[in-house]
This record gives structure tokens, sequence and C-alpha cells, in this order.
């Protein structure tokens, strides 16, 4: 297992995805991770049963993890997170909008009574603003952040596939959090870090926003064609596949008129000599493209691009995922067996990383009961 936070203790009150994908993260770096979760268990669970039984999301977000099932409306369990918590390093909490400060677990009683604490709250829109109450979902903030907007194509939006606004907002706090960390040794006192989907998301949608508040224009919905870049979209094979190119400068679009398309001269028509004019006369352009590809599979197509070294991409299926050569993947342990999964991006020092294994519901609950209660007799 991976050292570097080796005896760093975290406390999650956690569900679904965003703040699973920061402890995740934190349990593959070495911490202790405890998740806290209710008797029912962190809903995510119940998500699907695919992976031969287990949830699909929960098997990526859990691993690494000691589950402890707490009743939060018994006084004798909020007693024990508590205790556990003046032990602990970091505290982190996605509950419902003021949940946590109910069950007198807010950021600001807990950096009081534990100056050393860093506590990271995920909420959906912040701690402040007049949509602070507002829940929040995934789906709701691709829609309220204007991502649905720029998404899709000409018949309408359209859901980004994964979770990405609750993904941002766990990879933003895992900085935030590694910083915090860092930060601490230095000056031996905790913080507390408010991280929320939607300005997690909306950080990521600054492109769009400049232009559109400092140029007057936004972005159309193009689906898999870039919106200011041409020729940079998906053109149909001979077999039915796709494949997806992207021509970035001139010397780009003169390699492709010349060694794909056969018609040197093409990239010295006024209609496309140069990106602007390109994107003006979109239809004509694809009018010229889209009957050379049209000629060759997707296979001798990419192998065509590749030695011109024109950027490209295969469009792929889930199935020619599944099989890519590209792949690397881990095994991860659950209570139902060992499970492939895709491998986290970051390889440090060329080995492959090592990951604990996802907990049932409630697996360590006695044992931390025992590890943090008083011995008997005092209290």
């Amino acid at each position: 297992m991976n050292p570097d936070l080796q005896g760093v203790l975290v406390v999650s009150v956690e569900q679904a995805v965003a703040a699973p994908y920061l402890s995740c993260k934190l349990a593959d770096a070495g911490a202790r991770v405890i998740k806290i979760e209710r008797p029912e268990g962190d809903f995510a669970r119940e998500y699907d049963h695919l992976v031969h039984g287990e949830s699909a999301y929960f098997v990526w977000l859990n691993r690494g993890k000691e589950s402890l099932c707490l009743d939060l409306k018994l006084e004798e369990d909020r007693n024990l997170l508590m205790t556990i918590v003046g032990q602990a390093d970091v505290f982190i909490q996605n509950l419902a909008p003021s949940a946590v400060d109910r069950l007198g677990f807010g950021h600001r009683t807990l950096r009081e009574m534990f100056p050393k604490l860093i506590t990271c709250s995920i909420s959906g829109y912040g701690e402040d603003g007049p949509l602070r109450d507002l829940k929040a979902y995934d789906l709701l903030v691709q829609a309220e952040s204007g991502l649905s907007a720029i998404t899709g194509n000409e018949y309408g939006s359209a859901r980004v596939g994964v979770s990405v606004c609750d993904i941002a907002a766990g990879m933003t706090a895992t900085q935030a959090v590694l910083q915090a960390l860092y930060a601490r040794e230095k000056t031996g006192e905790g913080r507390h870090i408010a991280v929320s989907l939607y300005h997690s998301l909306s950080d990521w949608m600054n492109v769009p926003f400049l232009q559109f508040v400092y140029g007057g224009k936004a972005p159309a919905r193009s689906g898999l064609s870039h919106p200011t870049i041409a020729p940079y979209g998906t053109y149909v094979c001979a077999d039915g596949h796709s494949v997806l190119i992207a021509i970035q400068n001139e010397r780009e679009w003169q390699t492709l008129c010349g060694e794909i398309l056969g018609r040197p001269e093409l990239s010295k028509d006024p209609r496309f000599s140069s990106n602007s004019a390109r994107v003006q006369n979109r239809d004509s352009l694809e009018a010229e493209l889209r009957p050379t590809f049209a000629r060759l599979g997707r296979e001798a197509m990419a192998e065509k691009l590749r030695n011109a070294r024109i950027a490209y991409g295969r469009v792929s299926s889930l199935a020619d995922v599944a099989d890519h050569p590209q792949n690397r993947y881990v095994t991860v342990e659950t209570p139902s067996g060992p499970v492939r999964m895709l491998a986290p991006a970051a390889v440090v020092e060329g080995k492959p990383a090592v990951f604990g294994a996802v907990p049932a519901l409630g697996a360590d609950t006695d044992r931390i009961r025992l590890e943090f209660s008083p011995p008997a007799g005092k209290s």
C-alpha cells in the first residue's frame, strides 16, 4: 500500500460520489479512512447491482476504506463519532444542507474544539448565497451551470455521460485537502474547506463564460464537432464506425489535403484557406471530406491518419473501450469477489498501484466501536 499519508486519519460522513471520490483518493495515498454509513448504508450501494451484485459506483469509489455504521440520531453514536473526530486529521461530510450543523458536527464547532482538524464540506451550491439550501444532484448542476447549454447537438442538449459535476467537486476537494495537509505541516493549524458541485463545474465553464461575457458569443451545441475549429469532428468510415480528427494549424490542414484526401490544391481554396474560413464554410468543407473517409474502414483510415501524423481518435463503443490496447487495470477486492477495473491515471515511479478492499456495509463497526470506546469504568 502507498505509505505517503500513512498515519493520517480521515473520517467521512459521506454518500453518493463527490465526497467518496475525495476520501477514496486519500485512502489510495495511504490514509486510514473511516467511512460513516447510515444503518441502511450509502445509497450509492443501491445505484445498480451490475458488478457481480455490487454497485459499479460504490466499487469505483470506496476501496481501501473501513465501514462504520452509525445512527446519528442516537446520542451514543454521535458521542462515538465525536470521539473519533477528536483523533482525526480530516473530517469530510456531504450531508444535506444544514444537517451537519443540526447533528452538532458543523465546521465552526469542530474547528473550535480541534484546531488542528481539517474540515471539508461538499455541497451543491456552497455555504452562502441565495441557493445555499437547494438540493443538488449531478444532472441538475449540469443544467444549472450552463454545461447543458453547450453539450449536445443541434437537436438539443445532452447529459454528459458520467457524473462530471460530482467528479469535478471531488477532484477540487482532493487538491484542497492535500494542500491543507501540507500547510498544516508548516503552521500546525487546520482549516475549513468548502467545495460545491456548482462552483467546481463553473470553474470549468470559464472558457465559454469568457467568450460570452467579453466576446458576446455563446458556443453552439455541436455534437462531436468543435464549435470554433474545423475540421475537428467525426467522419463515418466504410464499415459504419467513425473516427474523429483534429486539425490545429495550417500545416496539418495541408497535410490532410495532400496525404489523406490526395487533393493538395484544396488547401489553397479560398473557402478553406484559414480556420476562420473553414468554420464559416463548414458545410462545404464536410462535403469535400466525407467521401474520402467513407471509402475506407475505420482501422485502415486510422492507420493512414497515424502515418500522416494527423491527430485522430476512434469513436469507441464501450465494447471497444473494454478491449482497448492502452488500458491499464487494477484488481480490487469486494465483498462478492475480485473486480478488475480501469486504473487511476497517475503512475508513480513506473510501479503498479495496490489498493485496499471495498468494505461490506458495517464490516468494521464492531472493531471500530471497541477501538474508540472508553475502557470499562471510564467515561
